[in-house]
């Protein structure tokens, strides 16, 4: 094997490994270079970009993304907006790809800390990549790095109503009669090409609406962000923005992602003007019935340990990540 390391963000193109992580069970959208790529041109001012692409055979068998800044090495995607990082590449070579990733990036000298996180408990690569840095006499230490609820999905939405609580089920169907019934009709409404504008306008509008920090998340460069993945990502790509519409008013909204066979719910956001309405609450079940409805397998409401999420049924997934420094053991 041997691995290519390169600061050029064009390689996100030219060296484009969307068949490695379709092929990955770990391979998310995070791990796509199109969102990677959108990621590095909003965030990454003052970080040094170490693309690593692993090579055998002259075939590319895995890639990860590096970003350097004042001494730490971390995945390219950041901490707040990429749920899951970390390499991707074909079955069966995580541990040699591992070894020669961290020898790359080993050699290099301008970090001296390591913070990898976006790390499924359960993957391959986890593992992988601690035995690689022990290899090569770092300290290696493992680390938290929060759960991410997901629904495994079944067959049909009422299968998927059997596995909830009558408890929960109950509160799920109430909630949708009384939108109905207070609200009269509702529907699901779609973002077009067309549509893309206004709805995103939208979006924004009750994102910021929100109370707390949440309200504070949607500052200028995040909105930009949002509008490079959709102006570049909508449907038939992966980005998804659809509302749910009552009296028609869109009262809630959600940005998710359709990958492979899973949905990643990214964001949501609701008008507060209809809180008692619960229509956030109702555009979750309804996105969860569609995505049965489409034979999807998972639908995944990302990093966030938050009680509403464990309302439809989520299981939690953990998260980890390695914290690694040059110094040896």
């Amino acid at each position: 094997m041997q691995v290519e390391l390169t600061d050029d963000p064009r390689a996100f193109d030219s060296r484009d490994w969307s068949a490695l992580t379709e092929s990955d069970p770990e391979g998310s959208f995070f791990h796509t270079p199109a969102f990677l790529k959108t990621w590095w041109e909003e965030f990454h001012p003052g970080g040094a970009l170490a693309l690593a692409l692993v090579e055998e055979g002259g075939e590319g068998v895995a890639a990860c993304g590096f970003e350097i800044r004042d001494g730490l090495l971390s995945f390219v995607g950041g901490f707040d907006v990429t749920d899951y990082m970390g390499p991707v590449g074909r079955a069966g070579v995580e541990d040699r790809a591992a070894k020669e990733l961290v020898r790359a990036i080993a050699a290099r000298q301008d970090w001296t800390r390591a913070d990898l996180a976006g790390l499924p408990s359960d993957g391959r690569w986890l593992p992988a990549l601690a035995a690689a840095f022990e290899g090569s006499g770092l300290a290696v230490e493992g680390a938290e790095d929060g759960v991410t609820p997901i629904v495994d999905l079944p067959d049909t939405f009422e299968a998927y109503e059997a596995t909830l609580s009558s408890k929960l089920r109950h509160e799920m169907r109430r909630k949708r009669r009384r939108l109905e019934r207070d609200a009269g009709p509702f529907r699901l409404v779609h973002t077009t090409r067309e549509t893309l504008g206004s709805n995103l306008d939208r979006f924004i509008d009750l994102h910021r609406g929100s109370e707390g920090e949440k309200g504070k998340f949607m500052v200028a460069g995040m909105e930009q962000f949002f509008r490079d993945l959709a102006e570049g990502l909508l449907e038939p790509g992966p980005f998804r923005l659809v509302f749910i519409e009552a009296m028609g008013e869109l009262m809630a909204g959600a940005v998710f992602f359709q990958y492979k066979d899973a949905v990643y719910l990214y964001n949501s956001a609701f008008d507060h003007a209809h809180r008692e309405l619960a229509p956030g609450m109702v555009l979750i079940a309804e996105l969860i019935r569609a995505s049965i409805d489409e034979g999807l397998a998972r639908f995944d409401l990302l990093k966030g340990d938050l009680e509403y999420k464990y309302r439809f049924g989520a299981s939690p997934r953990p998260v980890k990540r390695l914290l690694v420094t040059r110094q040896a053991k």
